[in-house]
């Protein structure tokens, strides 16, 4: 009789957990309707001994609801490793939340998307699906999730011949592309100018294209007082240092003609202080724009954005500001969805801040809103937020499709590969106490994900960027170790997510904090490229395109280590198994742990630093190690 490890609900004995995720291998539909009945399965190692008995627990309307599983009898040729078990789920609540219950020797143990445990656990983490109101919100579109994504910084990606027409702007400090240093911290920062704009972005398509990127994401392109233009002057055309109106028009075109999407980043929470509406606000109380910010009653003071005075906080009880931001037929979330402009969606810039203020918190209310017009200008957009710490809470399914943030994937990443860094007097990023990145092992690193991912619904959570860096971090080449990147980019395109490749990661960019990694992409001079890794990514971006598994597989975990994690993605049509070590490491995993198929059966798909081998022995799986970070994927078949 087989036995369970002892202190089975440790992430190290991982592997002898049960499983389930809210992928199409665990729940019989994504986009279920109010009422509708599911069918949800759960898979059971037999090494974790008899089962005597399954349960799913549901919350119907806030109290508890159980429901028996029953045994699914497999043919005889089936997976012998595992015991599948199915139960009915009544989709009571637009978000219905659910775990399951497990009888093992006597004893209660609770699965859910956090993990398994032999103690009762808070409904936060439990499993959860989503009933949409078709009448206000479309399911997310599939191309959303399948995206792999391509930030530039428009002044620092690439200038045309076009930008030498323009003057410096009176605000700015021209720089030369490749030879003035960015300024990482200092009065100046901001106003350094090196010329990029719309135009040279559009030359360089091909290079998107050969990483195989599918979306572009373009930090804001309004007018503005900086180099950053956060401080949107308006948000009725594109700056004209940009190029223009037309320079977006013909960029957006140029990219559809190449099989490219194209989305803009729209600031909900501020203006500039030099927008129109902030002028006329402040000068005039009786003003249309009056109630747009937050003012003292003598008109003098106003609520700034984490203090800054050029971004005036936007207060969302206007009517009037939701007329003309969102509601209006021409308002900004619209316009620029249309023709002639058509781009394909938006990222929401400090979504987490949008509507909340004191005793304000419209948050909810003000994403619902900018969903519905998406809903009615272009349901097949996409709506991405930005949310720095825990952002779960404001990601159930109904609002934003997806998450810019950085706790699931980005922060514990950064610390399980952490290098050698010079202390700092800043943090890293969002919600680091100042200092170095503090190294993690594998364990945490898992553990640290699973609390943060557990609280997205599934569709949501395939939504969620997965960034090594972005233009408001340090580059993941400063923070990791040698060869660190080049691990981090295996993970960030084989785990649940849409990738985003932050401009010149390509090109192992280094930068010590989110400025200074604000650099200028070095075209003509090959001497700043720290580590090019444009084969990589490349390859990367081939292998997920054409994977069932990496697209839309769930995932199982099979191995965190000090060194090493293990997991395979799981698709009905395809199962990727994917190994990623920091460091030299040697294991041995049973192969029917991974996979029904014999080993001869997977084929390798794409590796990173070459170090990762791996040989079947008799039914053991023996994977190594070499030469430091390395990270591998395979092919299999897919589950029953």
């Amino acid at each position: 009789m087989s036995t369970p490890p002892e202190n089975v609900t440790a992430i190290a004995n991982i592997a002898s957990w049960p499983h389930h995720d809210e992928s199409s291998v665990g729940v019989s539909t994504l986009f279920p309707e109010l009422g509708e009945e599911l069918t949800v399965r759960l898979r059971v190692p037999r090494q974790l001994g008899p089962v005597e008995g399954v349960w799913l627990r549901s919350l119907r309307d806030g109290e508890p609801h159980f429901d028996a599983a029953e045994l699914q009898v497999l043919p005889a040729d089936g997976a012998q490793q595992w015991q599948w078990y199915t139960a009915p789920l009544r989709v009571v609540n637009p978000v219905q939340r659910y775990r399951w219950a497990l009888r093992l020797r006597g004893r209660t143990y609770w699965l859910n998307a956090a993990g398994f445990f032999n103690r009762d656990v808070r409904d936060d983490h439990d499993f959860r699906v989503v009933a949409l109101d078709r009448e206000v919100a479309d399911p997310t579109p599939d191309w959303v999730h399948r995206s792999v994504m391509y930030q530039v910084f428009p002044d620092r990606f690439a200038r045309s011949a076009q930008a030498d027409l323009h003057p410096t702007p009176e605000w700015a400090l021209a720089c030369e592309w490749d030879t003035t240093e960015v300024i990482g911290r200092g009065p100046q920062t901001p106003f350094q100018f090196y010329g990029g704009d719309l135009p040279g972005i559009t030359e360089k398509l091909g290079h998107l294209q050969e990483l195989g990127a599918t979306v572009l994401y373009v930090t804001p392109m309004f007018p503005a007082r900086s180099n950053h233009r956060y401080d949107a002057a308006d948000f009725a055309g594109v700056d004209p240092l940009l190029g223009g109106d037309e320079a977006l028009i013909e960029l957006v075109e140029q990219a559809h003609a190449r099989g490219l999407r194209v989305i803009g980043d729209l600031t909900t929470n501020h203006s500039g202080d030099a927008h129109e509406w902030f002028r006329s606000a402040r000068a005039d109380r009786d003003a249309p724009e009056a109630d747009f910010y937050y003012f003292d009653d003598a008109r003098e003071n106003y609520v700034a954005w984490l203090g800054v005075d050029s971004l005036p906080k936007f207060n969302w009880n206007s009517r009037t500001l939701r007329e003309k931001f969102v509601l209006d037929e021409d308002s900004m979330v619209a316009r620029w969805l249309k023709p002639p402009f058509n781009l394909d969606g938006w990222r929401i810039d400090v979504g987490n801040m949008t509507g909340r203020q004191g005793r304000d918190d419209l948050n909810h209310d003000v994403a619902a809103v900018i969903r519905r017009r998406l809903h009615e200008v272009r349901p097949d957009a996409m709506l991405l937020a930005e949310s720095t710490s825990d952002a779960a809470a404001d990601f159930q399914g109904h609002t934003w499709q997806g998450a810019m943030t950085y706790t699931n994937f980005t922060r514990p990443l950064w610390h399980w590969l952490a290098g050698e860094q010079e202390p700092t007097g800043e943090p890293w990023f969002f919600g680091v106490p100042p200092g170095r990145v503090e190294q993690i092992d594998g364990e945490d690193f898992l553990a640290t994900h699973l609390d943060f991912v557990s609280g997205f619904p599934w569709t949501v959570r395939r939504c969620n960027l997965n960034a090594l860096d972005t233009h408001d971090t340090a580059r993941a080449a400063h923070a990791m170790r040698p060869g660190g990147q080049a691990v981090g980019a295996v993970l960030q395109y084989a785990m649940p997510g849409i990738p985003m490749v932050f401009m010149g990661d390509e090109f192992g960019l280094t930068g010590w904090n989110g400025e200074a990694s604000r650099t200028p992409m070095p075209w003509n001079d090959p001497s700043r490229i720290g580590e090019d890794l444009r084969g990589l990514y490349g390859e990367l971006g081939r292998v997920r395109s054409q994977s069932q598994a990496l697209l839309d597989g769930g995932i199982r975990w099979i191995c965190a280590e000090e060194n090493v994690l293990v997991f395979v993605r799981e698709h009905p049509e395809q199962t990727a198994l994917v190994v990623a070590a920091r460091d030299d490491f040697s294991l041995s995993i049973e192969a029917d742990v991974i996979s029904a198929a014999p080993a001869e059966q997977w084929r390798p798909a794409v590796s990173a630093r070459g170090g990762v081998g791996l040989r079947d022995d008799a039914g053991v799986v023996h994977v190594t190690g070499t030469g430091g970070p390395a990270a591998a994927v395979w092919l299999l078949p897919g589950v029953e």
